[in-house]
């Protein structure tokens, strides 16, 4: 039998750049056409129209503009408690017993917070109140109705 003194293959086997050089040959994105979405509208193109053929154009849309986004408008139980009165004399505002209702759905008020004092009891029908705003208010001998839950308190 001979036997064999060079390996099989002697190719390609420099330090590191396996006999490429060292500037620009096989490095970066050079042999592959571009780096990411390079090319799409070029030399990939028949590649897009096969496998990606939604790739360009627009789809849909996104709203923009303060009248697409939805502000929350909030109150706070100090502010309720003080024009409580002014909402009994305009008609904004029931009496019923001793509370005073005040339907903040109708005013366009989203949640009641609970920053200030609670002076007067008042039933405040809301569809979103913080613990601290309904705490404040049942200590002041009132109520809170939230719009929209089964649970009334």
């Amino acid at each position: 039998m001979v036997v064999r003194r060079k390996k099989k293959s002697r190719k390609m086997h420099g330090y590191r750049t396996r006999g490429y050089g060292n500037v620009g040959q096989h490095r970066k994105s050079g042999c592959k056409g571009g780096v990411g979405a390079a090319g799409m509208h070029k030399h990939m193109w028949s590649w897009v129209i096969k496998y990606f053929p939604d790739w360009f154009g627009k789809h849909g849309f996104t709203p923009r503009g303060p009248e697409h986004t939805p502000a929350v408008t909030t109150i706070n139980v100090g502010r309720l408690s003080e024009i409580a009165q002014d909402l009994l004399r305009k008609g904004e505002a029931v009496k019923e017993g001793d509370l005073i209702v005040i339907d903040t759905t109708k005013m366009g008020i989203a949640k009641v917070l609970g920053s200030g004092k609670v002076t007067l009891p008042l039933k405040v029908i809301a569809y979103s109140v913080s613990e601290k705003a309904r705490e404040k208010i049942e200590a002041a001998g009132g109520k809170v109705v939230l719009v929209g839950s089964k649970a009334a308190s």
